[in-house]
This record gives C-alpha cells, sequence and structure tokens, in this order.
C-alpha cells in the first residue's frame, strides 16, 4: 500500500515537472522578441516611433535571466518602498513614472551593452512596471521615451543604474542608490 502511495506520487511529480516545463517553454516562445513599432504621443503632440527590437539584442536565454533579475530587484525595491511608508501601487502617476525610470536604468545596467536602449528591453521594463507597479504599459513606454525631459527622472534612472551594478555584485541595494530614496530625495512628495 505505502509503495503504491510512493509509486504515485513520483508519476504526479514528474507530470508536475512536465507541465512547468512545457509552460516555462511556451512563455518562452510567446514573448516576441521582435518588438512591434509603437507610435506614441509625445508631450509636443509629435508621434515618436520606435523601431522593431531586433533578435540579436536581446536572446531568448539572456531574456530570460535578464526578466527574472528585473523582476527580484523590483519586488526588492517594492518592499523596500512599502517598508518606508511608501506604497507604489497607490502612488501618483508622477512616482510611479519615477519607479519606471528607476527600473529602465536598472535593466540597462543589468544587460548587455549591445540591448541598451533598444526597444525589446523597453518592451520588457514596460511589462515589468504593469505587473509590479500597475502602471499601464503604453504609460510606462512613453515615460521611457520621455526619460530626459525631467532632471527628477534622469536622477532616478542614473540611481537605477547605480544601484543594479552595486545588487550584481552585492546581492542587495545600497540604500543611497535604492528606489525609495531616488523618489523621496529628487521629488516632492
Amino acid at each position: 500500500m505505502v509503495e503504491g502511495l510512493v509509486a504515485v506520487t513520483q508519476v504526479g511529480l514528474l507530470a508536475l515537472i512536465l507541465l512547468m516545463a512545457f509552460r516555462v517553454v511556451t512563455l518562452v516562445r510567446s514573448a516576441p522578441l521582435t518588438g512591434t513599432v509603437v507610435a506614441t504621443p509625445s508631450p509636443a503632440g509629435a508621434v515618436v516611433r520606435r523601431e522593431p527590437a531586433t533578435v540579436a539584442s536581446v536572446s531568448a536565454g539572456d531574456r530570460a535571466e535578464l526578466y527574472t533579475q528585473l523582476h527580484i530587484l523590483a519586488g526588492l525595491q517594492e518592499r523596500d518602498c512599502r517598508s518606508n511608508g511608501l506604497d507604489l501601487t497607490q502612488a501618483p502617476a508622477a512616482v510611479k513614472g519615477y519607479a519606471v525610470t528607476w527600473l529602465y536604468g536598472a535593466a540597462c545596467a543589468l544587460c548587455g551593452q549591445s540591448a541598451r536602449h533598444s526597444g525589446a528591453l523597453t518592451d520588457l521594463v514596460g511589462q515589468i512596471g504593469h505587473r509590479k507597479l500597475g502602471v499601464g504599459e503604453a504609460e510606462a513606454l512613453h515615460t521611457i521615451d520621455a526619460l530626459t525631459g525631467s532632471t527628477v527622472q534622469l536622477a532616478c534612472y542614473r540611481s537605477g543604474l547605480e544601484g543594479a551594478e552595486f545588487w550584481r555584485e552585492h546581492q542587495y541595494v545600497s540604500p543611497r542608490q535604492s528606489l525609495y530614496t531616488a523618489i523621496t530625495s529628487n521629488a516632492f512628495i
């Protein structure tokens, strides 16, 4: 009786592992590596065209690893902000925009030099911003496109770059480069 239960459990675990492997493969294949051309309005009323991302900019393995790293880093920073009294999901749109630019800076630090500022990278940051911060993907992409229009956004971007580089070496983000510090030091909230 016990041996039958062990055998059924092993078969069940094997089925779950196979299901998980199938899901991972389908998720990686469903994420487009060639971005679409997106037209977003800029503040001046002109239309900004983003060029399609090339497959060479972010390979499938690098994309999955970068997505995982950014998701972890965003979760850690979200928890840090919450513990300091800043709930990013309930924050005003401007504060969410600062968080997106911090995350974009972190993404640029974690990806390869050739993938920086690519359409695939901005799409990835838009997806994570949507999941973690509740920012619409179009809003996140617009924020990244208008990055140089604000000194606060540039400061958050720079802090994200430095914070991710520090995190890569030490497995934690220094309080000087944290998202919470970037937002509270550079914006009046």
